[in-house]
């Protein structure tokens, strides 16, 4: 694919600036037109004002050059920097140049001093007939004065006095004629006061407006932004696997490309598309891809930030949002975790429904030109078979994308991606087989997780990646941090969490070795079991855990939900059979409620252990009054689960002395693997089985 203007580093300068004004036309469109008047009022007064004060000081500059070359004109030798304070000084009428030219001239003594930017000041003495006749130029007068002293007669008697090298009873002259001719002094004087201000305002508000458009970019414009098709990483080709789902959204790009030709078939819908799915599927990705082929922007928010916590705040951010998307014209809008967009409209609050209703209409069918080519992408986590949808929001999306969990060879395929990014450090021939069985139900970025995990790991220890770190890597993201701190003092609560954990684990290996007929190899591979530990787990507040992979059946039947209520309920029953009723702890609490949630779906759902297959639960939740159902599902609920319970603890008294033998071996060693647990329970049958042979005794096990 040919490179463009747009896949520019994303350090270029030309690169940088584009962004830049383009995030800026973004925000200035979003904003309300008091806010838009006001900042061009400012933009236009920061170079008016800046102007006036450039005038003003060329005007003082000039008058600058005028005393430089009234400097000029004088001779040294001539009492260059003197002032006659022993003549009388009167002031005189007329123009300096006019007196001039109808009187003798004995000496002119301009005293001056500096003003803002090299402006001075200037006081002209004229010496004549034993007196100083005082005058104080205009800015006019003062440059026809300069330009006539390099010819007239006159310049050669002209003598220029610092002020600030007069003595005190020269000062107080000077004083004097300041009060006098304070009404008369140059224009230039005046606006140097004028220049200072003007220039200090415009570079205020200069600072100002850069200051306010800054903190509003980084701010509350920094989840509104845009992002570049050069800007976006990898392609639609690095998603591994998921071929389905790629060829959905290269249907949406042929369809976007060759719009022209899909409309002569009547194919003239906007383009809304629907992403749904379990999380971490790749939706954001492949979004982002997807903008990286069709070269075009892309705004990424989640649906869950735009309420702001005020009223209309999240129709608001649709509205801005809608806006900056109009300005670009070709663009992708992703709006993600929308699961509550979704939902039935209806709320007792009007504008609980604004920000849905918001979204409706920029979804219409019916779009100006402008809008004509806005791609808007919504995403969600939401199970239509679960939740119940807003019909009028469906029916918006006329392409739908149902984003699934991968298989066995996709997750096989995943994970060797992962790897292969950090090939170097990883083991040859390394047998992946284990790990992809026990990340079943797992997505790409639980995935990727894993591979991470197990590179921190490696990188801690030194070592390289190999099936070991992965398996542990596997533990420590599934399952979570676990410590021994926690029981390892505690002699009681680790015996009573080992009878409880080899209660689950004994009901679910009896039922596979009758399924695998005694085959022990079969028994490894089809158990879900992968370890037993006396770890305590904060994720879910446990003292021990099983750590087990998914099923990869997707269909239960009511034996496999009888099953698993029979495992779940496996813990509690041991710890009765040993410790008696009254010995049973509240660790069974998590096992408990899952069996509810399964006889709940199983009876109220599902219609099993009842005459007639009708899911009552469903008008408990439409609100046609499920009261006197739920007493009946309740009922039998309680009896289906007595029934089991007794099942469950009869099957575990005959196990009583392998769980104890167990359990002992499970508190030495803290933890076991699923190999291990089905050494120990060999090497027990077979003891228990020569010990009986000797005494002539039957096969208990």
């Amino acid at each position: 694919m040919e490179r463009n203007e747009d896949e520019q580093p994303a350090g270029g300068l030309w690169l940088s600036i584009r962004k830049a004004c383009s995030r800026l036309q973004d925000w200035f469109v979003i904003q309300s037109t008091p806010v838009k008047a006001m900042l061009l009022a400012v933009a236009l007064l920061i170079p008016a004002t800046g102007g006036y004060s450039l005038v003003l000081m060329n005007r003082q500059a000039a008058l600058a050059e005028q005393v430089k070359t009234m400097a000029a004109g004088e001779k040294l030798g001539e009492g260059m920097w003197s002032f006659n304070d022993k003549l009388p000084v009167v002031f005189g009428t007329g123009s300096v140049l006019s007196f001039l030219e109808s009187n003798p001239v004995e000496r002119i003594t301009v005293i001056y001093k500096p003003l803002m930017w090299n402006v001075s000041e200037r006081f002209v003495l004229i010496q004549s007939q034993g007196k100083q006749y005082a005058y104080y130029p205009s800015d006019i007068e003062s440059k026809i004065f300069a330009d006539k002293a390099v010819t007239a007669a006159w310049g050669g008697k002209l003598s220029f006095v610092p002020r600030a090298e007069l003595d005190a009873s020269s000062m107080d002259m000077l004083e004097r004629l300041d009060q006098r001719f304070a009404a008369g002094r140059p224009q230039s004087e005046k606006d140097g006061w004028k220049a200072g201000v003007s220039g200090v305002l415009s570079a205020a508000l200069t600072v100002g407006l850069l200051g306010f458009l800054a903190f509003q970019l980084k701010g509350q414009f920094k989840s509104l932004k845009f992002v570049e098709a050069g800007q976006v990483h990898g392609s639609i080709e690095d998603l591994v696997g998921m071929d389905d789902i790629k060829a959905e959204v290269a249907q949406i790009k042929d369809q976007y490309q060759r719009r022209a030709a899909y409309a002569e078939y009547g194919i003239v819908k906007p383009f809304n598309v629907m992403f749904s799915g379990p999380a971490g599927t790749g939706k954001t990705k492949l979004a982002s891809y997807l903008a990286r082929e069709l070269n075009l922007p892309i705004l990424f928010h989640s649906a869950a930030n735009l309420e702001t916590g005020y009223v209309a705040g999240g129709s608001n951010t649709l509205s801005r949002i809608m806006a900056m998307a109009r300005r670009r014209k070709r663009c992708i809008v992703f709006l993600d975790e929308a699961q509550d967009l979704f939902m039935k409209r209806g709320g007792h609050r009007k504008f609980d429904d604004d920000t849905q209703n918001t979204l409706l209409a920029v979804l219409d069918g019916v779009r100006t030109k402008s809008e004509a080519e806005i791609i808007w992408i919504v995403a969600s986590n939401f199970n239509s078979e679960s939740m119940q949808m807003d019909e009028a929001m469906l029916r918006r999306f006329q392409m739908k994308v149902d984003f699934r969990l991968p298989n066995r060879e996709e997750r096989l395929a995943i994970i060797g991606h992962y790897l292969a990014q950090r090939a170097e450090k990883v083991l040859p021939d390394m047998d992946l087989r284990h790990l992809v069985e026990i990340t079943e139900g797992r997505s790409p970025a639980d995935l990727e997780t894993i591979v991470n995990q197990a590179g921190i790991s490696a990188v801690q220890a030194g070592r390289m990646i190999g099936a070991d770190t992965l398996m542990q890597a596997a533990e420590r993201v599934m399952v979570g941090n676990v410590n021994t701190s926690t029981t390892k003092e505690r002699e009681r609560d680790r015996r009573i969490i080992a009878i409880h954990e080899w209660g689950h684990f004994l009901v679910d290996f009896e039922l596979e070795r009758k399924n695998a007929g005694g085959d022990w190899e079969k028994i490894q591979a089809e158990m879900k079991t992968i370890k037993i530990s006396l770890k305590a787990n904060p994720r879910n507040n446990a003292l021990g855990f099983v750590f087990h992979k998914q099923g990869a059946n997707l269909l239960k039947t009511k034996g496999d939900i009888e099953h698993d209520v029979r495992v779940l309920l496996g813990g509690m029953a041991n710890e009765e059979l040993f410790f008696g009723e009254q010995g049973t702890t509240n660790g069974a609490h998590n096992d408990i409620t899952r069996v509810t949630k399964l006889l709940h779906h199983a009876v109220g759902e599902m219609g099993m252990y009842r005459k007639t297959r009708l899911n009552f639960g469903a008008l408990a939740q439409e609100g046609q009054g499920g009261k006197a159902v739920d007493e009946e599902t309740r009922s039998i609920m309680e009896a289906q689960s007595e029934r089991l319970y007794g099942e469950t603890k009869a099957l575990l008294t005959r196990l009583q002395p392998l769980t104890e033998h167990l359990a002992g071996k499970l508190m030495e060693a803290g933890e076991m693997s699923l190999a291990e647990a089905l050494f120990e329970i060999r090497s027990f049958e077979a003891a228990c089985y020569s010990f009986n042979s000797k005494m002539g005794l039957s096969h208990a096990l």
